[in-house]
């Protein structure tokens, strides 16, 4: 455990050496943080004189094991805290998600984590392989942090850190979950903005993304974020992260870190259409390497299968998240249209 603190390396020990954590284990570090690490990749840090006021911090990365860079920015925080660097203003649960797909430079090994929260881990065949067990660990993570010693007060935060598969035309962006009747938050938008996020997708719809669950189960403020694309570990350049970065840093940091907004700033989009792979021959009408948010003219035929042709429904309709390769009954693309939010809790 020495080791740990001193080098900070939880990410490298957790891939390298999992039994380590196989059993729960708490120490205190020298500035009072508590540290809770219950499996590997999932370490609670929990600073001296908290109270249920103060905000309770989740940042998750690595759901798909092939996005790098959030993976590399957790890690650093992570090594900062132990090292003694960073001191926390906020309790934080840092969540490295998929540590087997990290280690084979892939997406995922049997199945994409991020279609089995919210209980999708358990339904059809149930928990039959490793994501969907992880999937549940994470989703028990999140509660327990979230409840911890019963603690229902404080700020829910959890932002889930991506990179996606393909260049975008807006090169940092969020998906906002689903949130049923409540408000979207002004403040938020201003937090996503400070970390350079400045195009967001108000999602329409009940998902199975890691997000959705800590909003609509936990009442948190939750994101998908998209950070950039895809690399190999060590190919990163993090200087197309530091806004990012920084703005972490502040919130877990500072007691009160609040960044303003200019909502003019914002590209804000709703989803216009789901469209989900349902036969074996599915087809992208367009070539791999365009862009997300490239936008089509009405009537363009953007995916096809036997029988069906999908179709962009209004001018200027824009393509995310194009995948012809997922597994069937699964989203293969999203639409997006502009919008506007006008009714914000601030």
């Amino acid at each position: 455990m020495q080791q740990l603190i001193d080098g900070g390396n939880f990410l490298a020990l957790s891939r390298q050496s999992p039994s380590l954590f196989s059993a729960p284990t708490t120490f205190e570090l020298a500035n009072g943080t508590s540290v809770i690490i219950t499996a590997p990749g999932i370490i609670q840090l929990h600073p001296v004189g908290n109270t249920t006021s103060k905000k309770k911090v989740v940042l998750s990365c690595g759901v798909h094991g092939n996005e790098t860079a959030p993976i590399e920015i957790c890690d650093e925080l992570v090594q900062r805290i132990l090292s003694g660097q960073l001191s926390l203003s906020h309790d934080v649960l840092f969540l490295f998600g998929n540590l087997p797909a990290m280690d084979i430079a892939e997406r995922f090994v049997q199945e994409n984590m991020n279609r089995l929260f919210s209980g999708a881990h358990s339904e059809g065949e149930g928990l039959i392989n490793d994501e969907r067990k992880r999937a549940k660990a994470l989703e028990d993570a999140v509660a327990d942090f979230f409840t911890r010693q019963n603690e229902q007060n404080g700020e829910r935060l959890h932002y889930d850190l991506h990179t996606a598969i393909r260049e975008s035309k807006n090169e940092k962006f969020a998906v906002y979950p689903y949130l049923h009747d409540r408000k979207h938050s002004k403040s938020q938008l201003a937090f996503l903005a400070a970390c350079g996020v400045k195009t967001i997708l108000l999602s329409e719809n009940p998902t199975t993304t890691f997000s959705y669950f800590s909003s609509f189960y936990h009442n948190a403020h939750a994101f998908t974020v998209e950070l950039g694309k895809v690399k190999p570990f060590g190919q990163n350049d993090m200087s197309r992260f530091k806004e990012a970065k920084d703005a972490l840093v502040s919130l877990i940091t500072s007691n009160d870190y609040s960044p303003q907004v200019d909502m003019d700033e914002l590209d804000i989009f709703r989803v216009n259409q789901v469209i989900n792979r349902q036969q074996e021959e599915f087809t992208l009408h367009f070539d791999d390497d365009t862009p997300n948010f490239t936008g089509y003219p009405k009537g363009t035929v953007l995916a096809s299968e036997p029988g069906t042709d999908y179709t962009a429904q209004v001018d200027g309709e824009a393509i995310v998240f194009p995948n012809a390769k997922v597994a069937i009954g699964q989203r293969a693309l999203l639409t997006v249209v502009p919008t506007k939010l006008d009714d914000l809790d601030v």
